[in-house]
């Protein structure tokens, strides 16, 4: 009885803080001012994509793993936001923090992300240039002309990421 009693803390524990990171979020490192798009970034096919294409364009680089849950309920979210906002112009770009093409690609198949997914194992440097400091998930807003509009750590409401998407917009 005892181990059933510590094992129910720890989850309970465990989930508080997710539901603490969901919520409030934890800060990361500062925002850039602008992101350097002049990275070439290899996508689940293993052809590599120039992200300088995507210059010009309100973006969202949603950065996650594999075995991240609050990423996997995130993501269906992301795909909606993919669907309303990619007809103005908006792209979001999920890229992963350390996983191999096989499992971005059964994810990207299993959550049935229509954006673009890459793979950011050998792109470290990049990843930390956007602020990233070890906690998903972990999302950059970009305007058009390249400057930081904000970063979200953990889940956000759906109305939440629509107000900040709405913001690249304007």
């Amino acid at each position: 009885m005892p181990g059933k009693v510590l094992t129910a803390m720890v989850i309970a524990a465990g989930l508080m803080a997710v539901a603490f990171v969901a919520r409030v979020g934890i800060s990361s490192g500062p925002p850039p001012p602008e992101v350097n798009l002049d990275v070439m970034i290899e996508d689940l096919r293993g052809v590599k994509i120039d992200l300088a294409s995507y210059a010009g364009k309100p973006l969202v680089i949603n950065l996650w793993a594999t075995w991240c849950g609050p990423c996997r309920l995130e993501t269906p979210q992301l795909v909606a936001l993919a669907e309303k906002f990619g007809p103005r112009g908006v792209t979001i770009i999920g890229i992963s923090v350390d996983d191999l093409p096989d499992a971005v690609r059964a994810f990207a198949d299993e959550f049935k992300v229509t954006y673009p997914m890459l793979v950011g194992v050998g792109h470290e440097d990049f990843i930390r240039s956007l602020g990233y400091r070890d906690l998903l998930p972990f999302s950059v807003l970009v305007h058009a002309d390249g400057t930081v509009a904000g970063q979200v750590t953990g889940l956000k409401t759906t109305a939440d990421w629509e107000r900040r998407i709405e913001a690249l917009l304007h």
